[in-house]
């Protein structure tokens, strides 16, 4: 629709990664072509005996077999199945990774787009399921397209400025070098001080990253356009050209939390996850905890297969990120996050493990007050959220605007952009859909899809009070030197305060019977409250 910034997907199951409630949000064009193609969404049951694809074609639905495509790179399966259906055809895919049912595997669109967390790259390839493919040009039905479209060109001139030319050029890759040093940006496994352990984040600028782009480009119809792809790799790492300039995510995993300041390496590890269908956050965490492990002499290079995992060392982190992809070697053991890793390591791996309830954390790091986390528990929602260990979700009341931008397939970032994000999502929504709706309205929906998924998890038997938060998130004991010491996070104070607003209990997080009724989820509280 005309809707700005109005083009997202989202990809749904229970996580094999956490055990719980699974979603990841994902950019690019393959949902408004999902929608051109005729459908809203797609329910994927069952196991097939061998590897297949789903076609859609103008409302047409059908599985195909993919033993062709089996075991190939996501990059050669995009360009096959565009082969076989025309270059329109807008593809998401596994890797090798989710075939091998890697918990930490992603899905994959148009080579730089990634549906990457909570594993569920691993569910598709459990399925035996290679790719969706979608395919058509039915119009979108609109109940005001006049409006929509004003509506759209008054959002366009109100973000002309110098921070959207900014996020033009740069992206999220802007304050990668600033977050470093500020300790917005976790370091060194979580355990470091970026103006000490990472005194160099020459490579991590915002200069250097993008020096080697060729075209800035964006998600179907985004005015912001805040993507990059690179040329050929043209130093000691052979990435092709047309590779997903790394994003501010990216960098932070294999840059800040390994040590490492070589921007060609990152760029070379985002082309290998991406290829593979690898979280790029999960992946770069578990390479770090590694480099931690190895430090302390729990592995050595006789377990690694020679390979020296020291800090700062990107050589090692390429040849060691391709053995999780491939699940060769050590890579085997790593591969499924660092939870599973700590576990079969042993000797007190745990200790350096950083997660909450199985996933690894975004890298941003809750004791730092960035101004765009003002007023949110940026610490309770790693722990609290049905998805843990998510930066783009949270926890609590003020969160409900973010369940709704997701619900409406916008982007988050929009929120940055614009100066009334409030005014948009009202009007686009009515607009689109014809249903006039208040912002209380639709923000009762955010809580809603809170709640849903809230219980999804007791359903699974999970509470989240009973995750472990690793000490180095909140500062126990707090960092002694740079821009953090002496910070530590009430997070106790968080969960109990936000758990009072939502009207869940304080001990077994179950939402009220009252709450569950007042959102319309009568069906949920007969189950929850028999």
């Amino acid at each position: 629709t005309p809707a700005t910034f109005g083009c997202r997907y989202a990809v749904v199951a229970k996580s094999p990664l956490t055990g719980g409630w699974g979603d990841t949000n994902c950019g690019g064009d393959f949902g408004p072509n999902l929608k051109f193609a005729g459908y809203d969404g797609v329910f994927i049951t069952g196991i097939s005996e061998k590897p297949v694809y789903l076609i859609i074609d103008n409302g047409k639905a059908e599985l195909r077999e993919a033993t062709h495509l089996w075991g190939k790179l996501t990059f050669e399966t995009d360009d096959l199945l565009q082969s076989e259906h025309s270059k329109t055809a807008k593809v998401v895919s596994i890797g090798p990774s989710g075939e091998k049912l890697s918990l930490i595997a992603c899905l994959m669109n148009h080579r730089i787009d990634a549906a990457g967390r909570s594993g569920l790259g691993a569910v598709m390839g459990s399925k035996k399921l290679k790719a969706v493919v979608v395919k058509g040009d039915r119009k979108v039905p609109i109940a005001d397209i006049e409006a929509a479209n004003r509506l759209r060109k008054e959002h366009i001139a109100e973000m002309r400025g110098p921070f959207l030319e900014e996020f033009h050029k740069y992206g999220t890759t802007g304050h990668t070098a600033a977050s470093a040093r500020s300790g917005d940006t976790p370091v060194k496994n979580w355990g470091g001080v970026g103006i000490i352990d990472l005194s160099d984040t020459s490579a991590l600028e915002r200069e250097v990253t993008n020096a080697n782009v060729e075209i800035r480009t964006g998600c179907w119809r985004c005015p912001a356009a805040c993507k990059g792809r690179l040329k050929e790799g043209a130093g000691e790492y052979k990435y092709p050209a047309g590779t997903h300039r790394p994003e501010y995510e990216s960098q932070g995993a294999f840059g800040a939390m390994c040590l490492n300041n070589n921007s060609e390496a990152i760029a070379m590890a985002g082309y290998i996850c991406d290829n593979y269908g690898l979280d790029t956050i999960s992946a770069g965490a578990i390479i770090a905890f590694a480099m931690e492990c190895y430090e302390h002499g729990l592995i050595t290079k006789a377990d690694t297969g020679g390979i020296e995992l020291t800090w700062g060392n990107h050589r090692a982190m390429i040849v060691l990120l391709e053995k999780i992809a491939r699940r060769e070697g050590f890579g085997d053991i790593l591969a499924d996050g660092v939870k599973v890793a700590a576990e079969r390591i042993g000797k007190g791996a745990e200790e350096y493990a950083v997660h909450i309830g199985g996933q690894e954390l975004g890298m941003h790091d809750p004791k730092f007050a960035f101004p765009a986390f003002a007023g949110k528990p940026t610490a309770a929602r790693y722990q609290m959220d049905a998805t843990p260990g998510r930066h783009t979700s949270g926890f609590g009341p003020t969160q409900f605007q973010d369940y709704l931008v997701n619900a409406a397939g916008l982007c988050l970032h929009s929120n940055l952009i614009i100066a009334d994000p409030v005014k948009y999502i009202v009007g686009f929504l009515s607009a689109v859909t014809g249903w006039e709706r208040s912002m209380d309205e639709l923000l009762k929906a955010g809580e809603r899809i809170a709640n849903m998924r809230h219980v999804f998890n007791l359903r699974e038997g999970i509470n989240p009070l009973e995750y472990k938060v690793h000490p180095r998130i909140i500062g126990r004991p707090p960092q002694k030197e740079g821009p953090l010491a002496g910070v530590s996070c009430d997070i106790e104070a968080q969960v109990y305060w936000n758990l009072g607003a939502l009207d869940w209990d304080r001990v077994t997080t179950k939402p009220s019977k009252k709450k569950l009724l007042e959102l319309g989820l009568d069906d949920v509280a007969k189950e929850l409250w028999p």
